[in-house]
């Protein structure tokens, strides 16, 4: 602020002394200085605003995903205590998936009035309260509607991070610093799930629920303490209709809406494969102990890699044969994954998870840039879509696996993996035909 005061009296000072009837110009010029150094404060790479910043995110990141996917590797266990079948007791993480995706978009029209910072605030305290919330439920049906009212907390912070990101930072630190949320996204994941499953053996699920609500406070704390507050959101107070356009329009935007079912379908297939290696790992032949199979989630390791990198391959190449890619190492390691050797098994899912999580980071970042406006809007309904494959796809893979063991999984997840590949076809197809528009009537424009 001194700066732009500064530079405000400077150019005050030479513009009075020639008229006064030169002042609509000068406040017409300190608006002009002030969006100029607005652009120059922008949250850079390399600077320390960018570090805060970015782990702060990282860390929220980190806390939702913990909370997201507890009770995944407790789902074998938890139907043999509720006396349930697998898909029964899929909705205990169905029901967290389902409720996020259907409040992202009204958690970020929430966002559009009261900015971004506070929305993702309030998500993050409330994940404690909720947490505890659980310890009351008695039966499969509360404890079900209890991971939905999670589900709902969790959605506040998921929908409008990255809308934070790409108002606060520039586009280069942009694409970075969206690789590493989803990295932290795969942290979360391996964390919460190895956790969940080995407290709940040795402990019982209701210490493992303690232990993540004390530790969603003492981040909460932090992130809070860390995050910077706003800089160039504007708010949009009464335009309910407005932002009901805005998700129209994001929907007939054809481009965004093929990227959204991409980012369904890759998601649809990448947790849902991780459940059923679940079931089929404390299944016989293999009859491992619930703590050691949930090690299988050390697999995501490979994703927080790949998410990292994606941010360079799309600095480089289109993001859209990097989908490509990611779909293409995703298959092959479901393929390699059926063959009857945990080796082979855990190979199968670093390929899975390096190749779904490339894809799933190309396509969040892809969303956002092509968004002009409502870019939190734009996010979330991504994110729906993202959410709303896994928890669907969790009954389509399951049923899979019931009536035909992995040859069954094969089968249904090469329909979903040739969907994918359509899918990039049709948004390759449309971008090319954008960029020959676009060059005909440069062209055309030129020779005029």
């Amino acid at each position: 602020m001194i700066i732009e005061m500064i530079v405000f009296i400077y150019f005050l000072y030479y513009e009075y002394i020639a008229t006064v009837w030169l002042i609509p110009l000068l406040t017409a010029r300190y608006v002009i200085y002030r969006h100029i150094l607005s652009a120059i404060a922008m949250i850079e790479i390399k600077t320390s605003a960018y570090r805060r910043a970015s782990f702060a995110l990282a860390l929220g990141s980190f806390i939702v995903f913990c909370n997201l996917y507890l009770f995944q590797p407790m789902l074998p266990l938890m139907a043999d205590k509720f006396n349930a079948s697998a898909i029964q007791v899929n909705w205990l993480l169905a029901a967290g998936t389902l409720t996020l995706a259907l409040t992202l978009v009204p958690w970020a029209v929430g966002s559009e009035n009261i900015g971004r910072r506070k929305v993702m605030m309030l998500s993050l305290f409330l994940l404690p309260f909720v947490g505890m919330a659980m310890l009351l439920a008695d039966s499969l049906l509360m404890l079900t509607l209890a991971r939905g009212s999670m589900g709902i907390s969790l959605a506040g912070f998921a929908a409008v991070a990255v809308a934070y990101m790409a108002e606060e930072f520039t586009p280069k630190a942009l694409m970075l610093a969206v690789g590493g949320y989803i990295s932290a996204n795969s942290l979360g994941g391996i964390t919460g799930r190895l956790y969940g499953g080995f407290v709940t053996e040795y402990w019982g699920w209701e210490v493992a629920v303690i232990g993540m609500a004390i530790f969603s406070l003492l981040g909460a704390l932090a992130v809070n303490r860390l995050l910077p507050e706003q800089q160039y959101f504007t708010p949009q107070k009464g335009q309910l209709r407005a932002h009901n356009r805005s998700v129209i329009g994001h929907l007939r935007q054809r481009e965004l809406w093929l990227t959204m079912l991409i980012g369904g379908l890759n998601f649809a297939l990448f947790v849902n494969l991780y459940t059923v290696m679940g079931f089929r790992l404390v299944a016989p032949p293999y009859s491992l102990p619930i703590s050691l199979a949930s090690m299988i989630f050390l697999c995501y390791l490979s994703g927080t890699i790949t998410a990292k990198l994606s941010g360079r391959w799309s600095q480089v190449y289109s993001p859209i044969s990097g989908m490509v890619l990611g779909t293409t190492v995703s298959a092959v390691g479901m393929w390699i994954a059926a063959y009857n050797s945990l080796y082979a098994m855990l190979i199968g899912l670093l390929f899975i998870s390096s190749g779904a999580f490339f894809t799933h980071s190309l396509a969040y970042a892809w969303v956002s840039q092509k968004a002009k406006t409502a870019k939190a809007t734009a996010t979330a309904l991504y994110l729906v879509h993202y959410y709303v494959g896994g928890s669907v796809g969790g009954f389509y893979l399951i049923a899979c696996w019931q009536y035909g063991a992995w040859h069954g999984v094969l089968a249904g997840g090469m329909v979903l993996y040739g969907l994918i590949y359509l899918l990039c076809w049709r948004l390759h197809c449309r971008a090319q035909s954008k960029e020959d528009t676009a060059a005909v009537l440069k062209g055309t424009h030129t020779a005029v």
